[in-house]
């Protein structure tokens, strides 16, 4: 038996174009008992669509149902007196928040260990040394004269004479 018509309206359902015979069709053929191997993974789902179209009928009482599900009492709900410092309270603690780390900020800029020196002491310190430098006495090497020397000359003097 050929399944090819079958196959063509598998994948026109599969891209949602066929019609509600079409469909019918499908679900009659996957109704019965003996189908191809390669169809068997689509008995499922035709042949629940056929049984769930069978089961969701709404009985004649549902209506009722409903509407007595409806007219039940609802407890009533009392509302709470909230007062304002507790309504306030989120604020409260974001301020107590931003006032620890404004204090560990704080906290952070000055040093930790009270031998430190201080630091304008320090800078006087160094200040000092820096002009004692300059006005202690220079170190001159033996070899410099007083007059000026033309270099140039003294180069070619230097190299020997063929």
């Amino acid at each position: 038996m050929d399944y090819k018509y079958i196959e063509q309206l598998l994948e026109r359902y599969f891209a949602a174009e066929t019609s509600l015979e079409e469909e019918e069709i499908l679900r009659a053929f996957f109704s019965q008992k003996e189908i191809p191997a390669g169809m068997e993974k689509y008995r499922d789902l035709f042949v629940f669509q056929l049984n769930e179209c069978k089961e969701t009928l709404l009985d004649d009482d549902f209506d009722a149902r409903i509407l007595a599900m409806t007219n039940e009492e609802k407890p009533t709900v009392k509302a709470r007196e909230i007062r304002l410092s507790q309504r306030l309270m989120p604020l409260f603690k974001a301020a107590a928040v931003v006032a620890i780390f404004l204090t560990l900020g704080q906290a952070a800029q000055r040093p930790w260990d009270a031998s430190w020196n201080d630091p304008r002491a320090d800078y006087a310190a160094s200040y000092k040394q820096q002009t004692d430098s300059v006005t202690a006495t220079p170190i001159q090497a033996d070899n410099i004269s007083e007059t000026p020397i033309d270099s140039a000359k003294t180069i070619t003097d230097a190299l020997p004479k063929d």
